[in-house]
């Protein structure tokens, strides 16, 4: 989970005016994307590889919706995370079959425990192609072996397809005579197979199932054109983020079309996508650039009027603007208008309405984002994820003082299952195994995950401290007491909640490392069973210490019976640790008053960092210099910027932004000139951007969500526009800002922060994801990429790469976006 996207190896930009041929027939064939299309209905084969959060395979699009995925060959009847993967080839499009096919194998060697999530694979060498190929208003799935499978692996191999569980709760399913509904949780009963493995009986049994058979919109056959049979299983047996599962498995002794299923997805007559109208979820300044997009199928030719309505307080509404919308072109598989309606400043409640669709309510109002945006970031999701901390809120104990044995020196030589990476030694005084002390205070708990990240938390303080010195946000409304590990939500304490925060996460890193003489890599628990912990992380161990008397070393470490205590991993990153002291530095000015020793401490490391880190490349070190440079007025830092001008200037994209708050510090006129003269180039690159959307700004995700992307994007603007008022407009960072809080491509128009405005997030990968809620002021991914293009935001909390929250500028940004737009708007 986290923030994945860095780790893996492919981007995909679009052209704002993508084409992609549309199909007027009612049978499927291969279009110019490479997937299989009819009016209705898409089916991709391994356009994405992500099966560990159900994207990959064979998927289906149905009536706008996706709602089956990973069609491939799986060792398991409900995989889940961490389970063996094929490794995927190049997909092969040959017209004149009409097949798209792929070459598929196992075991994958790039994740055969070794990389970010290491996946241990079983003695299996299996190579096999699958294959998609249309057939009128149907399609087959077939798979051809390169070789029968082995006879040890007969009945363990099947074809799977997930079908997503959101929209089926309550739906009807019938598999020859028998029938019955999809029901919301996982029902028994179950048993053991012979290898201790535990399965719920199958739902149905049977040659041919039809889904939704009452909901046109949804009604799926899938008929297997084999002797065996299908299987229609619960995933949540074990995880319980699986969806439903069809599944037949491979025959003893077959090669050439092993497996043939086929596949009719119901469509509607002339089926063409509802629009759908994106605005933001909270509202606009007056003095805002206000633009709604309409988001349209491409089919659809009868353009309506756009109509921006008044709420009146006697209830119904004032007509303001009725228009046709101005057609701003094709993106991804859709077709985008745009109301610009920026001359409306009149305060009040509005809805834009376009033929059968009307937005939630949004507000036009000077103090719009004084109240109830950043808010419930800092005094809910901020307080929830405190580690090491009892967090109550007023009959609620979000969880209880947890982690109080933190932590256990990792083991050395060990690659963890969720990234972290222990070289041959330990780099500190302590052992493998040994307790190591001042761990137990401080810090947030990163995402769902209940771990510390170095530069989760680093970041959050740095961003928590740029907040509090731009803004001079003195709010309070949670009491934290550091001595009795208490917070509480809802209650003011006198003191401001952004430095107590900042105190909390200095306190972890701070500490770990005048403990480890280092920064820590991150603290993390040992065993997936703490790791998919549903609940408060209170039961993730005992609480106490490990003693480390000589007896209990001899206990194995990781091993069943092992202490439970979290462990600590360091390593050698430099440029980690420098971005780590750079948020050390930033906080050591705002807490000089509020905690001076821990001002000093803080400055003391980012310093010796400084001297002894030895990075990469000189431009690692510019956000730390910046920083030590404002903090401390030294000289040094101002002359290893001048040094590095050409850097600098080369790398302006990156650079930019983060010398901009240094420049009056900094006496040096061609270091200046070359600095500005560069920015006014990259803002050239920002306005060819802003043209590749309907949103005014690059839509681009990798894998996750590009809301985090497009947070850090606005707040780069903010520092763009301030720094260089008379190059950079405002304009970009509040289309950023505008983008998070809802106007964003997809059915789903919800705010990512969840609880803010009148639609957003309430089902989110947070920690208590388990319970298909939210965490308000949490900030989701947000609309991932179901490739090539179709943008997707589900209701279900368990995607992580569509609603995960996490720690660092995924939290940070948000709060700095609304604040600096409350600000620049107030001050014209």
């Amino acid at each position: 989970m986290k923030t994945y996207l860095q780790f893996l190896p492919f981007l995909f930009f679009f052209s704002a005016f993508a084409q992609q041929s549309q199909d007027t027939t009612n049978t499927f064939r291969i279009n110019d994307q490479e997937y299989l299309e009819r009016r209705g209905a898409n089916v991709m084969l391994a356009h994405d590889f992500y099966p560990e959060s159900h994207q990959g395979g064979v998927g289906l699009i149905q009536n706008g919706i996706r709602v089956a995925t990973n069609g491939d060959l799986r060792l398991e009847p409900a995989p889940g995370q961490w389970q063996p993967v094929p490794k995927v080839g190049e997909r092969q499009v040959d017209r004149q079959k009409g097949e798209i096919s792929v070459r598929m194998s196992y075991p994958d060697p790039s994740k055969d425990r070794v990389g970010f999530n290491p996946i241990i694979y079983p003695e299996l060498d299996m190579s096999y192609t699958l294959k998609v190929l249309p057939e009128g208003k149907s399609f087959r799935i077939v798979v051809d072996l390169d070789e029968p499978l082995p006879e040890e692996w007969i009945g363990k191999v099947g074809m799977n397809i997930e079908l997503f569980p959101g929209i089926l709760f309550g739906k009807s399913y019938y598999m020859g005579d028998e029938f019955g509904i999809f029901n919301r949780q996982a029902n028994g009963p179950g048993f053991y197979t012979k290898e201790g493995e535990y399965r719920l009986k199958p739902m149905a049994t049977g040659k041919e199932l039809t889904v939704a058979p009452e909901d046109a919109k949804q009604t799926l056959t899938i008929r297997n054109l084999k002797n065996n049979d299908l299987e229609l299983l619960d995933g949540r047996a074990i995880h319980s983020n699986g969806w439903f599962i069809v599944r037949s498995l491979v025959p003893a002794g077959a090669t050439k079309n092993a497996i043939e299923w086929l596949v009719t997805p119901n469509v509607l007559e002339k089926f063409t996508y509802d629009p759908v109208v994106q605005v933001s979820q909270v509202g606009y300044h007056p003095a805002q650039e206000k633009i709604a997009v309409v988001e349209t199928d491409k089919n659809d030719t009868n353009i309506k009027d756009i109509k921006l309505l008044k709420v009146k307080t006697d209830g119904g509404f004032t007509e303001v603007i009725s228009q046709k919308p101005q057609l701003w072109g094709d993106f991804m598989r859709y077709r985008y208008y745009q109301l610009d309606f920026t001359s409306v400043t009149d305060p009040g409640m509005y809805v834009v309405e376009y033929g059968d669709y009307t937005t939630e309510p949004f507000q036009i109002n000077k103090d719009i984002f004084k109240r109830d945006v950043w808010q419930p970031t800092l005094e809910y999701f901020l307080p929830v994820q405190m580690c090491h901390m009892r967090v109550n809120d007023r009959y609620k104990v979000w969880h209880g003082l947890c982690h109080m044995d933190d932590a256990r020196m990792a083991p050395v030589d060990h690659n963890h299952f969720d990234g972290y990476i222990q070289g041959t030694e330990t780099l500190t005084t302590y052992e493998p195994g040994e307790h190591v002390p001042g761990l137990n205070q401080g810090g947030w708990h990163d995402a769902g995950d209940y771990d510390l990240r170095v530069e989760s938390q680093a970041a959050t303080v740095q961003g928590l401290s740029h907040i509090y010195e731009i803004f001079q946000v003195d709010y309070d409304n949670t009491s934290i007491d550091q001595e009795t590990r208490i917070v509480e939500i809802l209650q003011p304490d006198g003191k401001p909640d952004i430095l107590q925060q900042i105190e909390h996460g200095l306190l972890s890193i701070v500490k770990g490392y005048e403990s480890l003489d280092r920064f820590y890599r991150g603290i993390i628990v040992p065993t997936k069973r703490q790791y998919i912990l549903l609940g408060d992380p209170v039961t993730h161990s005992d609480n106490v210490p490990f003693s480390n008397k000589p007896e209990d070393k001899d206990i194995p470490i990781g091993l069943e019976g092992a202490p439970d205590d979290r462990w600590v991993f360091t390593e050698n990153n430099p440029r980690r640790e420098l971005q780590a002291a750079a948020g050390l530095a930033a906080a050591a000015r705002v807490m000089k008053d509020y905690n001076p020793d821990l001002a000093q401490r803080s400055l003391k490391i980012s310093e010796e960092i400084w001297n002894v880190i030895k990075p990469d490349n000189e431009l690692q070190k510019v956000m730390l210099a910046v920083e030590l440079l404002i903090t401390t007025k030294e000289k040094k830092y101002a002359d290893f910027l001048v040094t590095n001008t050409n850097l600098i200037a080369e790398n302006i994209s990156q650079t930019g932004w983060v010398v901009g708050p240094a420049l009056p510090f900094i006496n040096n006129k061609n270091f200046k000139e070359k600095v500005r003269a560069a920015v006014k180039g990259h803002l050239q690159t920002v306005q060819e951007q802003e043209k590749k959307t309907p949103y005014g700004m690059p839509y681009e995700p990798d894998i996750w969500g590009a809301g985090w992307g497009i947070q850090d994007f606005g707040v780069k603007q903010y520092f763009f526009h301030t720094s260089y008022p008379d190059i950079f407009p405002a304009k970009y960072m509040l289309s950023a800002m505008n983008f998070v809080l809802g106007v964003h491509p997809g059915v789903n128009t919800s705010s990512f922060a969840s609880g803010v405005g009148s639609r957003s997030l309430t089902q989110a990968y947070g920690v208590n994801r388990g319970d298909f809620s939210h965490i308000p002021g949490g900030i989701g991914s947000g609309t991932a990429l179901i490739r090539p293009d179709f943008p997707e935001l589900l209701e279900w909390p368990f995607l992580w790469q569509q609603t995960e929250y996490v720690l660092g500028g995924g939290t940070t940004d948000y709060l700095f976006l609304i604040l600096a737009a409350d600000k620049l708007l107030n001050e014209k």
